[in-house]
């Protein structure tokens, strides 16, 4: 039953890879909790509400707790339009309430070195460099960097077609230094792997010549952003925030930022004018005579 309903987000819904994977372990905790095979059908929302209570109980935090009373709620909506149940039993679950955190991003005073071309005659040092570039520049999620060809590069025009989360396209433009960026890198990369197989279709590659993957992303990341600044978070979508603060902050129209990071809702991306919010409060104390 797990198994068709995935099969279903993924040929019908058209959900990542990312998602499913998701949804697939949140399915799973649920049927090891309750002990019993993937293929039956549960309608008791008490088993559900001693799951959600297990979590609670284990530390899991709200936000996870909603992700996966999520999973089956789709899960539940899907078996009911297969004819297979008449209701759901996440009808009579509360879901938890979720503290609104504020998006962490990198301060610009921060940012100096992220504008500064590196002309590096290393192919792995300018892989990594670039990585960090295209994210900062784009503001595109870490899979979809990891899924990026080189034909989605449209030199000319001075655009990158991403393709985000289900399948939806957007074209994000880029700067002539980031084309330069990518073109040096491009060089440096056939040089490395010349005479050998490698991915020729994939823009990021990996020592081995394949094409990126998550962890790799990660990894460089966190480790060019331990020299560069205090935040705590290292992650590839704390370039993301920053890419998103930074526009917001500058005066970019918060429905064009929308559009380049992808969201389908404008709710998503509001979460940014906190910060913007944050930083005009902190000016109000600095500069009024009564604050």
């Amino acid at each position: 039953m797990v198994d068709k309903f995935l099969k279903y987000l993924q040929r019908e819904k058209r959900y990542s890879e990312n998602t499913i994977i998701s949804y697939r372990r949140d399915l799973m905790q649920f049927y090891q909790f309750v002990s019993v095979p993937t293929d039956t059908i549960i309608t008791d929302h008490r088993k559900v509400r001693s799951w959600v209570v297990y979590l609670f109980d284990r530390g899991i935090s709200a936000r996870s707790i909603r992700r996966k009373i999520s999973a089956l709620r789709s899960f539940y909506k899907f078996l009911i339009k297969q004819g297979m149940i008449d209701f759901s039993p996440m009808d009579r679950i509360v879901l938890p309430k979720d503290k609104k955190s504020l998006p962490v991003f990198i301060p610009q005073s921060q940012t100096e070195k992220l504008l500064d071309y590196h002309d590096f005659d290393d192919f792995t040092q300018m892989r990594d460099f670039l990585v960090v570039e295209i994210l900062y520049w784009t503001g595109m999620r870490r899979s979809e960097l990891v899924r990026l060809k080189l034909s989605d590069i449209d030199f000319s025009s001075k655009q990158i077609k991403v393709l985000g989360k289900g399948r939806k396209e957007r074209y994000i433009p880029i700067e002539q230094s980031l084309i330069e960026q990518i073109r040096h890198y491009q060089k440096l990369k056939d040089e490395y792997f010349e005479g050998l197989e490698y991915d020729r279709t994939h823009l990021i590659l990996s020592n081995t010549g394949r094409g990126a993957y998550p962890e790799l992303i990660n990894r460089v990341v966190k480790k060019f952003l331990e020299d560069l600044t205090t935040v705590e978070k290292k992650s590839p979508h704390v370039l993301r925030h920053t890419f998103a603060t930074h526009l917001l902050n500058n005066g970019a129209d918060i429905n064009a930022i929308k559009e380049l990071l992808g969201h389908s809702s404008l709710a998503a991306t509001q979460v940014y004018t906190h910060n913007s919010f944050e930083k005009l409060k902190k000016v109000y104390k600095q500069a009024h005579p009564r604050a």
